[in-house]
């Protein structure tokens, strides 16, 4: 690989990351604020008190602002695919591209259409009515999340496809098999409720300062009810759709598994490491360094949690590398450089196939295209040259999924006690525990940013996991054109992030409308 792929590669994932990073901001805030917003108005109708209106009028008009911002961010992230990653595009554009169109045409219409009426329907619709269209803004842009993380998950395993040698495309052969991958539906839970558990922590951040200011006491006891009460229940299910993720992850990824638990040797009955640090002379997977420090470590955990099993064998990176372990199914694991060769078998009969086709020899091109489908599985490793190659960055992978795990679990306490001194005690009285909440609000947003850390670092070096290497998945653009629009990106994402802080703390500090009307 010369010096310019590299660069294209590395400035393409610098300015993905960017775009996806300050994109990922914006959306757990809209997704969390939706289902708050209903909570509260749903309280309003059916108590008929105006202070719960006065609250979610509130709450809606910061969710314009963040909704507003979010969109454009996405719209900036989405064309990428077509600048940055045109390869990947052509290659498996019919799939990926599927579930995108999906979002655009139903999800996001259905926001665009009742979010008006949400933001200017107070007093010119029903009540009822109104809720509806809250209810079903908070449903598009739950189920736009939907679809962008089917999009996701089917790069993380590929499924109800199949390769077309003849326009050397991947084709959805399976709709129901894409949207329905138990990777796609836990991915989709546990990234939910990762924006319900975000915005809670900001509802409940926003409110407690209100309490330390002695403003608008009986609003910011309101928000605290349901945003403690929706923090709650977010991060006891982030743990649940957690457990679910990592087993898919130990099923479909066990590299990114092992660089999880910074596991090197597979081992039967495997601890996982709840505390550890890595040791930085570990340079080589297939060295005798020890590459932990010291570590912590729950007895056959990673064993039970990976494959249900407290005895069951978990590969380690030198394992996934070398191969020769024994499989689930019994069968024995293959090496890098025999998913190499089988690959590079695959690339040769693409092309053999190609050519028998175009000299118009169909027998030479039907035993070509059986020899393709036979090895397609390894298609992608025959563009690797090392198994190094195979390896994610270990200390960021095992570092950012221990961090988000303890804020995480930090959270479900914090939320506990919250709601302790809600229900039982005065909430007014504890100011300690209004500095926490105050001060706790980045947390669940840092928490968020390090899962999708894992997520996507993890899985490295793959687009589309053992298909589509990232190198030759980018466009073939120039990387100094790569980093005029990474610093453009850079500089508008940054203002659009300062400017909604800007708006939102504004909003904040001048508080809820007063309630001017009286209703039964």
């Amino acid at each position: 690989m010369n010096l310019l792929s590299v660069s294209t590669v590395y400035w393409s994932r610098a300015q993905f990351a960017l775009t996806a990073g300050f994109h990922w901001i914006f959306v757990p805030i809209t997704i969390g604020l939706g289902l708050i917003m209903a909570v509260m108005e749903t309280m309003y109708v059916r108590t008929g008190d105006v202070k719960w209106k006065n609250v979610s009028k509130f709450w809606q008009k910061i969710f314009a602002i963040n909704f507003a911002i979010g969109v454009a961010t996405g719209i900036i992230m989405e064309f990428q695919f077509g600048t940055n990653w045109s390869n990947y595009s052509w290659f498996v554009g019919d799939i990926f591209g599927a579930p995108l169109a999906i979002e655009g045409i139903l999800a996001f219409f259905m926001e665009a259409t009742f979010i008006s009426i949400m933001i200017f329907g107070w007093n010119r619709v029903g009540k009822k009515m109104h809720l509806a269209s809250t209810w079903l803004v908070f449903t598009g842009v739950t189920l736009s999340a939907f679809w962008i993380l089917v999009a996701n998950a089917w790069m993380q395993h590929p499924v109800g496809m199949a390769f077309n040698p003849d326009t050397v495309r991947n084709e959805m052969v399976d709709f129901w098999a894409v949207i329905f991958s138990p990777v796609a539906y836990n991915k989709f839970l546990h990234a939910v409720f990762s924006c319900w558990a975000i915005s809670a922590g900001f509802v409940v951040g926003v409110s407690s300062w209100y309490l330390l200011k002695k403003r608008h006491e009986d609003f910011a006891l309101k928000s605290i009810k349901v945003g403690a009460l929706v923090g709650l229940v977010a991060f006891v299910m982030l743990a649940v759709t957690g457990d679910g993720s990592a087993y898919e992850v130990s099923q479909k990824q066990p590299m990114k598994l092992a660089a999880m638990e910074g596991l090197y040797e597979g081992k039967e009955g495997a601890g996982l490491v709840a505390i550890g640090m890595l040791n930085p002379a570990k340079q080589d997977y297939n060295d005798e360094v020890d590459p932990f420090i010291f570590k912590l470590e729950i007895p056959k955990l990673l064993s039970f949690l990976g494959y249900r099993n407290m005895n069951a064998f978990v590969p380690g990176i030198k394992d996934l590398v070398d191969g020769g372990y024994t499989l689930q199914d019994g069968s024995t694991a293959l090496s890098f450089e025999e998913r190499k060769a089988r690959g590079k078998i695959a690339i040769q009969a693409l092309a053999d196939y190609q050519t028998a086709k175009e000299e118009k020899r169909d027998a030479d091109a039907a035993g070509y295209e059986i020899i393709l489908k036979e090895n397609y599985a390894h298609f992608g490793y025959g563009y690797l040259e090392t198994g190094e190659e195979l390896i994610p960055h270990v200390p960021l992978t095992f570092y950012s999924f221990r961090l988000m795990v303890i804020i995480g679990c930090y959270s479900i306490l914090f939320f506990a006690i919250l709601l302790y001194f809600i229900y039982r005690k005065n909430i007014r009285n504890p100011r300690w525990l209004q500095y926490v909440a105050l001060w706790s609000i980045p947390l669940p947003i840092i928490a968020g940013q390090l899962g999708w850390l894992v997520t996507e670092i993890g899985r490295q070096p793959w687009t589309i996991q053992d298909i589509l290497p990232i190198q030759v998945a980018v466009s073939a653009v120039s990387p100094g054109n790569i980093i005029i629009s990474f610093i453009i990106f850079a500089v508008l994402s940054t203002g659009m992030l300062i400017a909604e802080v800007t708006i939102i703390v504004k909003q904040i500090k001048k508080g809820p409308d007063a309630v001017a009307e009286k209703e039964a």
